[in-house]
């Protein structure tokens, strides 16, 4: 599991089985040990996060704060995803 950064005690991570073809750039939130149903994230084509779904029951207080995180940081994770899967597909 590519880590690409922790924020507190969750992990924001890409999940190296990401289906073929290559879903859209997102990212998956997990407290502790990353599992493939965490949280998702899509990242947009203008830096901004979409909840795919919140499998990680992350309270919604702390999942606005993790979002705004990832917003913030969305170059570095668009640079590290092309990196790691060689494409770059996005969401909307």
């Amino acid at each position: 599991m590519p880590q690409i950064f922790k924020v507190g005690g969750y992990l924001v991570y890409f999940w190296t089985n990401e289906n073929d073809p290559i879903e859209p750039i997102h990212v998956h939130i997990a407290e502790g040990v990353p599992t493939p149903n965490a949280t998702k994230l899509w990242i947009t084509k203008t830096g901004k996060c979409l909840k795919a779904n919140n499998n990680s029951h992350i309270p919604n207080h702390q999942l606005r704060v993790l979002m705004k995180v990832i917003e913030a940081r969305h170059e570095e994770i668009i640079s590290k995803w092309y990196s790691y899967f060689g494409r770059i597909d996005y969401y909307c």
